[in-house]
């Protein structure tokens, strides 16, 4: 099968023929066998990059593997083969889930226990970009800060994976979204997703463009921050925060580490939550079982959409990577195993 082998730790956007690159494509890499009797093999259809992936690669992520790896995260597929104690599954149902590692390849074994069946009415593709981004956002607004109607939501890095999911999921929860992009064609995505005020970074100020939505609605502060940015903009929306604010740390897509004052914190009862969503598969299994399965009910039912501004090929991978390096991506950006699929981006 092909896959796509880390072979060391540097920047996978260079060419995959490059001996300099870290990643390259084997073509003849072996096919995983059943290595249990409830396993299950998928054939992938799809599989989403995300950031984590590429610091992964980097040797930046905080979780560190030994070389040689398959990167990989949340994928879909199509059931390929069956353990003889398999029981949820047959060959040929539609299913999805995430893995730590393992999904820029052809086929994949899994655990029954860890496979989603993916519901009628779900394009497969579209399930195979769920579970990190809508999962990190779901289970962080919804179990951790407990966004309820009527809240104020500021999300930052808006029209990221994980953002543009944190924007559909506010509106769901009914809370008062605002949202924090760069550029016109992300703005103007984020308006028709219905969010209630978006501020434009190429031509606007955070903390002046809030604070005259929240005088002019009458509004007395943001009551939940999400950010996957770090760095200044994390600094200046703090001027935003009012008493008793939930803030949800979710990455560090600017490169910087912000510093939130433990004093601030102290006088205006703020409560920080550090999100690591990999670590629920460890420590609350349960909770990240019932938010996907949600998750899919809500995508199935047109509740939310999955937006991908990017498709590429396994062999094309480098090229996927560069989308993300330069920011390119608007929601995610996919591998897709299709014969069919252009060689341009969709």
């Amino acid at each position: 099968m092909e896959a796509l082998v880390c072979r060391k730790l540097g920047d996978p956007t260079l060419g995959l023929e490059d001996n300099n690159s870290p990643i390259i494509l084997s073509r003849n890499h072996p096919i995983p066998q059943l290595d249990s009797p409830t396993a299950v093999r998928v054939r992938i259809k799809a599989t989403s990059l995300n950031f984590a992936n590429y610091l992964q690669i980097l040797g930046k992520y905080q979780e560190k593997y030994p070389l040689p790896f398959i990167p990989g995260s949340d994928f879909s597929g199509v059931v390929d083969a069956v353990g003889p104690k398999v029981s949820d599954f047959r060959v040929g149902d539609p299913v999805c889930s995430f893995a730590g590692l393992g999904t820029f390849a052809e086929f994949i074994v899994v655990d029954q226990s860890h496979l989603f069946r993916v519901p009628q009415g779900c394009d497969l593709v579209s399930a195979g970009a769920l579970a990190v981004a809508f999962g990190t956002s779901h289970v962080g607004l919804v179990h951790r800060a407990q966004l309820t109607s009527g809240q104020v939501l500021l999300v930052l890095g808006a029209a990221g994976g994980v953002g543009l999911a944190a924007v559909q999921i506010g509106k769901a929860c009914g809370a008062i979204v605002i949202a924090v992009a760069r550029g016109d064609e992300k703005v103007q995505l984020l308006k028709s997703l219905g969010v209630d005020h978006v501020v434009d970074l190429g031509n606007e100020n955070v903390t002046q463009s809030v604070k005259e939505f929240l005088q002019a609605r009458k509004l007395k502060g943001i009551d939940v921050l999400y950010d996957p940015v770090g760095g200044k903009l994390t600094k200046e929306s703090l001027r935003l925060l009012k008493w008793g604010t939930k803030i949800l740390i979710i990455g560090f897509a600017s490169g910087e580490i912000p510093v939130i004052p433990a004093n601030i914190a102290l006088v205006k009862n703020w409560t920080v939550h550090g999100l690591y969503w990999g670590s629920y598969k460890i420590h609350c299994p349960g909770v990240l079982e019932d938010s996907i399965k949600e998750l899919l009910s809500l995508l199935a039912r047109g509740l939310i959409s999955i937006y991908i501004s990017h498709s590429y090929r396994l062999s094309e991978a480098n090229l996927a990577f560069s989308a993300i390096k330069d920011r390119k991506v608007i929601g995610k950006v996919m591998i897709v195993f299709d014969e069919k699929l252009p060689r341009s981006k969709l």
